[in-house]
């Protein structure tokens, strides 16, 4: 299938590793240059692997979404070297570290960092990219949010409130943008091996009795099969494949939705 991605230009938050890192390789593999925006160390070398391994142009910048100036400067350098953004794949994300059943376990304290990480960097990626989009009249963004943010999760509440403003605030730009011919979609990842799952786990586990800690694997095993009814992981590639398929001429008319690639674990949203 031709997804008409050649070309284009594409940033990803959060692209240094994990999900994020998935979704630039398939936008590159469909022939977009790529922006990876992260606070990991190594972003440069990353964006350089990528160029290698796809031909394609790429960027590795260090960017704190959480801070607009940040964003700002990584958008001004992103068009200077790639031109103007074409699709926006905002990745990227934080948990709180700790585990949140009943919910009085987590801090205040503990919550703003994943406000500010996870709402108001959504914030500040859509309230400087929008402008270029609107005036050109085409654009794409997909918001990677999660299953949490659905069905209330216990896990991490700071997490799970977050990804709920994430589908929710999606949907008011799909609304805002469309009349601008830019569209806007979320998509949730249910079980998928990151590293932010591993953060969950660790929680969890630290809360335990001794003769309750469990590994990872065994932890996680036991939650995929209990709760996912296709009954086995979703992988990172699983998530890029929707998120660039969402971004592509194939989805058109396409905007304002939200999509699990969860396995089946939400079916009543």
């Amino acid at each position: 299938m031709e997804l008409e991605l050649h070309g284009h230009v594409a940033v990803v938050t959060g692209g240094a590793s994990g999900i994020g890192l998935a979704c630039a390789q398939r936008l590159a593999r469909e022939g977009c240059d790529v922006a990876l925006w992260d606070v990991a160390r190594d972003v440069s070398g990353v964006a350089a692997d990528l160029a290698k391994e796809f031909g394609r142009c790429t960027l590795g910048i260090s960017v704190d979404v959480s801070k607009l100036e940040s964003v700002k400067a990584a958008l001004e350098q992103t068009e200077k070297e790639l031109g103007p953004v074409t699709h926006l794949v905002h990745s990227a994300a934080v948990t709180s570290g700790q585990f949140g059943f009943p919910f009085t376990n987590v801090a205040t304290t503990s919550w703003q960092r994943v406000l500010d990480v996870n709402v108001m960097g959504m914030v500040h990626v859509a309230q400087l990219i929008a402008p270029g989009m609107i005036s050109r009249r085409a654009g794409t963004m997909v918001f990677v949010a999660s299953v949490a943010g659905q069905i209330g999760s216990q896990t991490d509440p700071p997490y799970s409130a977050s990804k709920a403003a994430n589908i929710n605030f999606a949907q008011c730009l799909a609304k805002d943008l469309a009349s601008h011919g830019v569209r806007v979609n979320t998509v949730n990842p249910g079980m998928v091996q990151t590293p932010l799952n591993k953060q969950v786990w660790a929680a969890w586990n630290e809360q335990q009795p001794v003769e309750k800690r469990r590994t990872y694997d065994e932890w996680a095993g036991d939650k995929v099969r209990n709760v996912i009814p296709l009954g086995r992981w979703q992988s990172v590639d699983d998530i890029a494949d929707m998120v660039t398929f969402l971004s592509s001429a194939r989805t058109a008319q396409v905007t304002g939705q939200t999509i699990n690639v969860d396995g089946g674990f939400v079916m009543h949203w």
